[in-house]
Parts: structure tokens; sequence; C-alpha cells
């Protein structure tokens, strides 16, 4: 008979609630504008040049207008994505790692995301070589998804423990 005490368990997915709400679109907020210091400010100094998502979901969805594609990709980063780490990367690291630390998850979030961006969306769907040929900015860009990934951790985390 095992008589140590269990660990309390953490729910596998967020109950859904005006304080998830306000997680999901804290994080995202957080993340886009850590993305966009990334990207904008410091990749151009990098590299010699942004990194240029509006551009990929111009290619992806056969758009012409600048304005639509940046207005998808931030709802995208500001919405969609902080839900798939609440509902999907989360619930999965919690199921197959339970004790992978933050960090790690973040990490892991944000390469996920990365190669969804340059492997899903730019190669498969957009027909451009995978990852991009793995130039300059190819990594530019991974660096960017895992600031992005590690930022919708922190401030999950940040969240949930002021809330309780």
């Amino acid at each position: 008979m095992n008589t140590m005490p269990m660990a309390p368990s953490r729910p596998l997915l967020p109950a859904f609630n005006s304080s998830l709400v306000i997680t999901i679109l804290a994080a995202g907020l957080a993340a886009d504008i850590a993305w966009e210091v990334w990207a904008r400010g410091v990749t151009p100094l990098l590299v010699g040049g942004p990194l240029e998502p509006a551009g990929l979901v111009q290619s992806v969805f056969g758009l012409s207008s600048r304005f639509v594609a940046e207005l998808i990709h931030f709802v995208v980063g500001v919405v969609f994505y902080p839900i798939g780490y609440l509902f999907i990367a989360r619930p999965l690291q919690r199921m197959i790692f339970p004790s992978l630390p933050l960090v790690l998850t973040g990490i892991g979030f944000g390469i996920g995301l990365w190669i969804f961006a340059l492997y899903v969306m730019a190669h498969l769907i957009a027909g451009l070589p995978a990852f991009l040929g793995f130039i300059p900015l190819t990594w530019a860009s991974l660096v960017g998804h895992v600031i992005f990934g590690l930022t919708v951790a922190y401030v999950v985390r940040w969240r949930e423990s002021t809330a309780g």
C-alpha cells in the first residue's frame, strides 16, 4: 500500500473564464511586442534586414494588402498562439514531461511555432524553400519565435500565480 501523499495535480486545461481571456491577451500582447522589438529592431542590425512575417502571410494567402497581412499576423500572435500554448503545447508538456522546467517548455513552444511558420506555412503552403533555405533570416526567425514562446510561457505563469 502506498502511503506517500500525492502531489496536487494541475489541471491539464485551463478553465474558460474572463481571467483566461485576459491571460491570453496579456501573453499575446507581451509576446508580440517582444517579437516586434526583435524582428524590426534587433534583427536588421544582425542580418541587414527585418523579419517580414506579413510578407509570408501575403504569400500564403495570396494577399495584395500589406495592412491585412500585418493584421492577420497580429491577431494570430496575440490571440491564437497563446491559445495554442494553453490548450495544446502546455497540456502535451504536462502529459509527456510533467517535470520539464518552464524555460524549456517556452523554448519548445517557440521552436514549434518556428517550424510551423517556416516549414508548414512557408514551405508546404506557400511553396518557398523549407526554412527559407536556412539563410540568416531563418536563424533570426528562430530566435524571435523562441523569445515569443518564452514570453507567452512566463506571462501565463505570472497571470496564473496572481489570479489564485
